[in-house]
């Protein structure tokens, strides 16, 4: 499958190509970066403009075959000369990066691995994001609040490039990047930025420059995000769903909004994996039996094409509540497990079954979590509601909604 180039990267290709037209006076068409893991990024330009001081242009994002959706966007960087101030042009604009933590304003550098290597005499680059590219408006995540949601594997990318073509052109003032995506805020509302609390736009990311065929790292890196800025905001317990299948009757018989979840997706054990690294020491998993049962018989990936046992696992708990044969057999043939579920309420061994699985799911979330990480678990369906719940779930619901009754 064919790999693509992260928004990151396409970045720091624009900003090169610009600084480059801006100190040369010449058009350039095509631009090449190395990516910091390692592979060369051959970039075409488009929409070249210019004014006093001033050159931008775009680099197409290609996310290869992942289904990215941020393909096609346009990575626009304009860069401008601009007059040094009597004070710290860096500290003005609020450049701060994790790359570059000292050497402001003439003091000692000691630049980091991938920062470029700046020099004391290099120019000044100054980043910051413009339209489409959205805003930090909450703490814990890669960027302080009120900075643009560039990253700092790709402003560390950006630098570099620019510093390259300033030292090849003897330039030693000072520059600034305005990284904009005219898609941006469109684009944004198709991934997590809105949950993250980020406004206006999308991300700029990325760690390798190089976005891989497959989109389960990427998911995985966007949980991870979420549960540690939960951590940073100081959330007792981490309340985590698949899905928002169950969101009215969360609301209705709980008042618990259940997009104040992480959302998981399939990644149950990752997730709890997750939750246990970035620190936290409780956790409630709620979510619709279509999902859970699978837990039951220790399914800790819940894609189809990994494992699809729900079946088999609701069948089984039927059995374990006395279910005769014949209702085994219909559960097992059923399409989908509401339909399963309604066949347990006929057969009056609905709470007996459900009981049993809950059994089952608690005993392989509690194996998955380990000693450090205390979980609770609610299971409902969208017909019957609360199907089963673990002993301390509500306790957590309670601290969730700051409810003295749940």
């Amino acid at each position: 499958m064919r790999k693509g180039f992260t928004t990151g990267s396409c970045a720091a290709a624009a900003a090169k190509a610009a600084a480059w037209m801006l100190l040369t006076g010449r058009d350039k068409k095509k631009v090449s970066i190395r990516t910091p893991k390692g592979i060369w990024f051959d970039a075409d330009l488009v929409d070249i403009r210019r004014s006093d001081g001033t050159v931008s242009c775009a680099v197409l994002k290609d996310g290869g075959d992942d289904p990215d959706v941020t393909t096609g966007a346009h990575i626009f960087a304009e860069v401008s000369a601009l007059q040094k101030t009597g004070g710290c042009e860096n500290e003005a604009d609020g450049w701060q990066d994790a790359a570059w933590t000292s050497g402001l304003c003439g003091k000692e550098m000691k630049p980091s691995a991938g920062s470029g290597g700046r020099q004391l005499d290099d120019a000044v680059i100054i980043i910051d994001g413009g339209e489409g590219v959205g805003r930090v408006t909450k703490p814990g995540l890669d960027q302080p609040v009120g900075q643009a949601a560039i990253n700092h594997v790709p402003r560390a990318m950006i630098r570099r490039e620019v510093l390259s073509v300033c030292r090849v052109m003897d330039f030693k003032g000072t520059l600034r990047v305005l990284i904009s995506v005219p898609e941006g805020k469109e684009l944004a509302g198709k991934t997590f930025n809105p949950r993250l609390g980020i406004e206006g736009g999308i991300s700029i990311l990325g760690t390798t420059g190089i976005v891989e065929p497959m989109s389960t790292k990427a998911l995985l890196d966007t949980i991870r995000v979420e549960i540690h800025q939960k951590r940073t905001l100081g959330e007792p317990v981490l309340a985590v769903t698949p899905g928002n299948y169950g969101k009215v009757f969360m609301q209705q018989t709980y008042g618990y909004d259940l997009g104040r979840s992480v959302a998981c997706s399939n990644f149950i054990g990752d997730t709890i994996d997750i939750a246990r690294e970035e620190g936290f020491r409780r956790m409630l998993l709620t979510g619709h039996i279509g999902k859970l049962i699978k837990v039951s018989g220790g399914i800790m990936n819940t894609h189809s094409r990994e494992a699809d046992a729900r079946m088999e696992l609701l069948a089984a708990a039927a059995l374990r509540a006395g279910a005769d044969a014949k209702t085994a057999l219909a559960v097992m043939d059923a399409v989908t497990t509401e339909e399963g579920v309604r066949l347990l309420a006929e057969a009056g061994i609905l709470e007996g079954a459900m009981r049993h699985a809950m059994e089952k799911i608690q005993y392989y979330l509690e194996k998955r979590a380990g000693s450090e990480l205390h979980i609770e678990c609610m299971m409902y369906s969208n017909a019957y509601g609360l199907l089963a719940e673990s002993s301390g779930a509500e306790d957590f619901l309670r601290e969730l909604t700051g409810n003295g009754q749940a």
